[in-house]
């Protein structure tokens, strides 16, 4: 890993360690001989930085374009701390490529966005089947690997934001008003109390 420059800031920051986090893995069965690889590698990835094996769940659907429907219905549970979506599209000779590359993608940040559900990206994008192999664990590494460790930090990252300081007021659990909320009551109906003035001696 990368070592960052000093910034003599305190950064909010994730770490390596799965104990104790449950996470989804959603593969596509196309193009199986590089997804199996990519899977592989994510569980692997998971076991070697604290997770349990019966803490993984493993979802399998057609193919990239169903990966977004898929994780998006795990991660409305709330059983799981991150989605880790697996999958390989390869380009072919029409524009299929282009349009399941841009929905499969699309679908995916949604997902993550509109769930608040960490989503690690390991769908390979490759112009041809050597470049798919590369990234499957031959010259370029393993995607699958890299995916699961992303979902390890995100994971780690959003558990910590999400969990209150002691004395800390969860948001919405007051019954103050913001001002705009004050505006939409009548103010005989506000039972606020009247501020009296009080004389300098």
């Amino acid at each position: 890993m990368e070592r960052l420059p000093e910034t003599g800031l305190r950064a909010i920051e994730g770490a390596l360690n799965a104990r104790g986090l449950r996470f989804a893995i959603v593969v596509s069965r196309f193009n199986a001989f590089i997804t199996e690889r990519l899977l592989l590698s994510a569980i692997d990835g998971l076991v070697r930085s604290g997770a349990d094996r019966e803490d993984i769940e493993l979802m399998r659907v057609p193919g990239s374009f169903e990966i977004p429907l898929a994780a998006r219905t795990l991660a409305e549970t709330r059983k799981y701390h991150a989605i880790i979506c697996l999958g390989c599209l390869l380009r072919g000779d029409t524009a299929h490529y282009d349009v399941i590359v841009n929905e499969v993608t699309r679908g995916i940040g949604q997902s993550a966005q509109e769930t608040g559900v960490p989503h690690a990206f390991g769908v390979l994008t490759c112009e041809n089947l050597e470049q798919a192999i590369d990234r499957a664990g031959l010259k370029m590494g393993n995607k699958g690997l890299e995916a699961a460790l992303a979902a390890v930090e995100m994971a780690s990252l959003a558990s910590g934001i999400r969990r209150p300081a002691s004395g800390v007021r969860k948001a919405g659990s007051g019954r103050q008003l913001s001002a705009a909320g004050k505006q939409q009551i009548p103010r005989f109906a506000r039972n606020e109390k009247s501020k009296k003035k009080t004389k300098r001696k």
